[in-house]
């Protein structure tokens, strides 16, 4: 008798099964299910000029959040900085409404309570406390009232030192192009094995270096040391306080009415041949910056008459007078008896960096990757009317007499401050965003402050979502019964052929 063949029950379950678990194990999380939910976080960036409110956000359901934190959404404060606010009641409070009340907008209600918000002031509120440390208390406690005010879960506002903002903006670019960890395509976070890359940040008042060096750093006040994903970093870190943008100008007219005797009218060779413009005395010297260059006496709202020149070797001349080159306690320095390193590895500039790099290739029509290149952009720059200038450029129209300073101040601090040369200096990434994401020292100061970054390696795999799980249950309790099925006809099966054997 031909033998009855095998029920295809259990057989086909089982590669359907294989099949579909295949699948869902291999496809990724994000393209088989609705995104997570994400948890918030607010950084509000208090600089010298102005303020900018960043949120960030990351998927909830990651350990650590490690790998994925990304910028939600940014909104700049109208107005200058909150230490420019400083002795009017209210006012640096009141500046931040908008911006927080664009975050109550961009941030679901159900997660304002459990978003952490941080204050970090810079080098203008350093400035302030260096001058006056009880307005620079109040402006802090008048802010952090204003944030507590709304229903974020407030961590609190400080004054970063100038070694925090290095490490902070260090910390954001090698995060944002994964040199610390990546996600893999077999599902793990893995070390790139990549080196990691130098920051330059140039802000208003302040400007800040800061790169890995295997050098041995002489001056202790310029090393921290971090332990990141398992890994050691030793850095070298110096913040320039007075070197940012807007004190730069300062500190050069400052030069410039002393070295003319205090006259009513200078020559500025860094402006604009026949740009003529008029200020009070009171706007260069309310600085701490510009201490050493003002009179024993004078009067504030005295007017002064700065008329340009446009002669780029005398800028160059000028310019070079506000830093100091010529004495080193150290094996080398870089400027005003500052301990420096040689530079090593690939850099990223950003701020006020990328903003006179871009601003000098598109008026120029020179790329500007090489310090001869610079020095020929910034010639030709300075050469220019400032006629000239405003039809290249009529939406800077307030700031065109200042690109000149701007971009000789660069070319000397990079150059004869820094030493990058004609081989480092191509190495220098000038950026504004990478991805999606503002480069600067916020997002390194949330994930520091976060505990985003953990210190150790981490081990993560990532998991199947809610739904992936319930199809597989469902495929394995379905299997189960086409087992069941299964054993029950083969039992059947099996009675039956007694039944007939006992016949026979």
């Amino acid at each position: 008798m031909a033998q009855r063949s095998a029920h295809p029950v259990v057989p086909i379950a089982l590669l359907v099964f294989g099949f579909v678990a295949i699948l869902l194990l291999t496809i990724p999380t994000e393209d088989i299910q609705e995104a997570p939910g994400f948890m918030y976080g607010i950084v509000l960036d208090a600089g010298s000029s102005h303020t900018a409110l960043y949120i960030y956000k990351w998927p909830a359901d990651k350990q650590n959040g490690t790998g994925v934190v990304t910028q939600h959404r940014e909104c700049h404060v109208q107005g200058g900085g909150i230490s420019s606010y400083a002795g009017q009641q209210g006012a640096a409070g009141k500046s931040l409404e908008a911006c927080l009340d664009q975050a109550m907008s961009d941030i679901p209600k159900e997660k304002h309570q459990v978003t952490p918000v941080y204050l970090g002031a810079t080098a203008g509120m350093r400035l302030l406390h260096k001058s006056n440390p009880e307005q620079s208390a109040h402006t802090l406690q008048e802010v952090g009232r204003k944030i507590q005010s709304y229903p974020f879960k407030y961590q609190g506002a400080t004054i970063l030192s100038g070694q925090e903002e290095g490490a902070y903006g260090w910390v954001t670019v090698n995060y944002l192009l994964e040199n610390f960890i990546k996600y893999g395509f077999v599902g793990h976070w893995f070390s790139p094995g990549r080196p990691t890359v130098g920051a330059l940040d140039f802000g208003g008042a302040s400007t800040q270096i800061t790169f890995a060096t295997q050098e041995e750093v002489e001056d202790e006040k310029d090393l921290i040391k971090l332990r990141l994903y398992g890994q050691e970093y030793s850095l070298y870190t110096h913040s320039f306080l007075c070197y940012g943008q807007d004190q730069v100008l300062k500190k050069l007219l400052a030069h410039m009415v002393k070295s003319q005797g205090y006259s009513e009218s200078v020559t500025h060779p860094c402006y604009p041949a026949g740009h003529t413009r008029t200020l009070k005395l009171g706007s260069i010297f309310n600085s701490p910056c510009t201490t050493e260059s003002k009179p024993d006496s004078y009067i504030p709202q005295a007017s002064l008459t700065v008329q340009g020149s446009g002669h780029y070797e005398h800028c160059v001349g000028n310019v070079s007078e506000i830093f100091d080159f010529n004495s080193c306690p150290y094996s080398q320095c870089s400027f005003d008896k500052v301990y420096q390193p040689n530079v090593t590895g690939s850099f990223m500039a950003f701020s006020a960096f990328f903003y006179i790099h871009s601003f000098l290739q598109r008026i120029t029509g020179i790329t500007v990757s090489t310090p001869s290149q610079m020095e020929e952009a910034a010639k030709t720059l300075c050469s220019m009317t400032f006629d000239q200038l405003l039809l290249l450029a009529p939406e800077q129209k307030s700031r065109l007499q200042d690109y000149c300073t701007s971009s000789v101040f660069v070319k000397i601090l990079m150059v004869r401050g820094y030493s990058f040369d004609e081989t480092s200096f191509p190495h220098i990434s000038f950026q504004k965003k990478a991805g999606d994401t503002s480069v600067g020292w916020a997002l390194g100061y949330m994930l520091s402050l976060s505990n985003l970054l953990p210190a150790e390696r981490v081990q993560l795999k990532k998991a199947l979502n809610l739904g992936a799980w319930g199809t597989l249950i469902f495929l394995f309790v379905l299997l189960l019964a086409a087992v069941m099925v299964f054993i029950l006809l083969r039992a059947r099966d099996g009675r039956k052929k007694g039944v007939s054997e006992s016949t026979i």
